[in-house]
């Protein structure tokens, strides 16, 4: 009988070390073929893009000809909606997260904001634009400006940001909590003093991945009516705006090929914006990493 089950026993892990090699295979592959098309379409931008990639087209004005477009009311653009999106997403979403962690009480209420915010985090971005186009832009008259699209976006993304700031606040050790406590601080003293430190470099990291993803979206901004040419700055945040994924957006659909390689440019521009964005992210987190 034991033998029996000895021959079985080492079938059944023959078996399963063939697949566990089988699976094994499949997943690197997979990230081979996701690296190769990640790689192909990254060398391709930059094969396209490089150009035209000069200091006339970061310091010029979009234009009817391709080769006198320019990147720099988008870029401009971009950037007065990071003043708007920012603090108004970091600010909500880390007070938010606050406040359900440290004195919000566990009954059905605030089980149900928690499942809504979670939900929102996958909402499609397009709705959140349905939104800011009947909320901020007509019953709030805020018309097609700065503000109405950083408030849209600050929307879109606090959703993120409160889930990031939850998980790193309960990532905070209890013994911190009772060593503040027995040293008589009150309930805010602890959270301003211990918690907030240690949770900064999980908070950070999801606020500026947020952010990445807010630069980077074009549909909310359409819906709200953002302008797609524009030859001029913003001096305020009721102007009017366009950003770099719009600009991007209306050359690829313009049908000479001469535009069609501007747009490449314009991705370069994003995608080293982006890049700078993510390091400073990791930086600080690194940073606060080894003091906390």
């Amino acid at each position: 009988m034991s033998s029996i089950d000895k021959q079985l026993i080492q079938r059944q892990m023959g078996k399963r070390t063939f697949q566990n090699k089988l699976l094994k295979a499949l997943f690197f592959m997979c990230i081979v073929f996701s690296i190769l098309v990640l790689g192909v379409l990254i060398i391709r931008v930059i094969t396209q893009g490089v150009t035209h990639l000069d200091w006339d087209f970061l310091t010029s004005f979009a234009s009817r000809f391709p080769e006198e477009a320019g990147f720099k009311a988008a870029i401009v653009g971009s950037l007065w909606l990071m003043v708007i999106v920012a603090p108004v997403s970091i600010f909500l979403g880390v007070g938010t997260a606050i406040y359900l962690e440290e004195y919000a009480k566990d009954n059905r209420f605030t089980r149900f904001i928690q499942m809504n915010i979670s939900n929102l985090a996958g909402v499609p971005s397009v709705v959140f634009g349905l939104l800011g186009l009947t909320f901020f832009v007509r019953l709030m008259e805020m018309g097609r400006s700065i503000m109405a699209g950083g408030l849209t976006l600050s929307l879109l993304i606090l959703p993120i940001i409160v889930v990031a700031a939850q998980e790193a606040i309960r990532s905070v050790p209890n013994d911190q909590y009772e060593a503040s406590f027995a040293m008589g601080a009150s309930k805010w003293q602890t959270v301003r003093r211990i918690v907030l430190p240690s949770a900064i470099p999980g908070i950070l990291t999801g606020s500026i991945l947020a952010l990445s993803r807010a630069i980077g979206e074009t549909a909310p901004l359409l819906m709200i009516g953002a302008l797609t040419f524009i030859a001029y700055l913003p001096e305020n945040v009721w102007d009017g705006f366009t950003v770099m994924p719009i600009q991007i957006f209306n050359w690829t659909g313009r049908p000479q090929e001469e535009f069609h390689l501007v747009a490449a440019s314009g991705i370069l521009v994003l995608l080293f914006l982006l890049i700078i964005m993510n390091s400073i992210a990791i930086y600080i987190r690194n940073k606060f990493s080894k003091r906390y």
